[in-house]
């Protein structure tokens, strides 16, 4: 979850922000977005990812990071972001000395109430603009619903959504995946049983 700081501010003050401080941010277009506590339920979800990508991408090319890692999309360093889950071919982005990733593959956002429309706008658009990108996923931590944008051409992207019952193809890295998988150990409810009217 981001909780956004009203005052503008340079790249310089928030390299300056972050080092004096235990508090994650995100920095976009001279705005800072402070990282706030997140629910069991979205972090367990992450967890889940990580592990499971972990162990499909041992001893290929591809690593997982969390969202210590800053991910820069457009290259630079505006925007600057944390995402939930990011997976990297690039060996550049993973060298010891590495504090951020410039060539992401695989991006995560687990959604909240106070991140859900940044991750679909902003995030959406500058993670498009990323010519390593290949598929960004969205997860409710609402309800069980996965959305993965999937790149087919430079410019164009496919939308597919998930729920409950399905199985999840991330074709950038070779990886099926249950939903259920997921959020296997959340008490998260299908969506189904949330639009049930009786």
């Amino acid at each position: 979850m981001a909780v956004q700081h009203d005052r503008w501010i340079s790249i310089e003050e928030y390299h300056e922000l972050e080092r004096n401080s235990e508090t994650k941010y995100e920095y976009s277009n001279g705005r800072v977005y402070a990282m706030a506590e997140g629910t069991f339920a979205h972090s367990q979800i992450a967890i889940n990812l990580i592990v499971a990508f972990t162990r499909h991408l041992r001893g290929k090319v591809c690593r997982v990071a969390n969202s210590d890692m800053h991910v820069l999309p457009l290259g630079d360093e505006n925007p600057s972001y944390l995402p939930d889950v990011t997976v990297t071919c690039n060996p550049e982005d993973y060298k010891r000395d590495s504090t951020a990733i410039r060539f992401p593959h695989l991006i995560i956002e687990v959604l909240s109430p106070s991140t859900a429309s940044k991750d679909r706008g902003e995030k959406l658009r500058a993670y498009q603009a990323c010519p390593s990108l290949q598929e960004y996923v969205m997860i409710s931590s609402h309800h069980q619903e996965v959305e993965v944008y999937q790149r087919e051409q430079e410019t164009k992207w496919v939308l597919t959504r998930y729920t409950s019952q399905d199985m999840i193809m991330l074709a950038s890295i070779g990886l099926n995946i249950a939903v259920a998988d997921i959020y296997r150990d959340t008490d998260l409810p299908p969506i189904a049983s949330i639009l049930d009217i009786d």
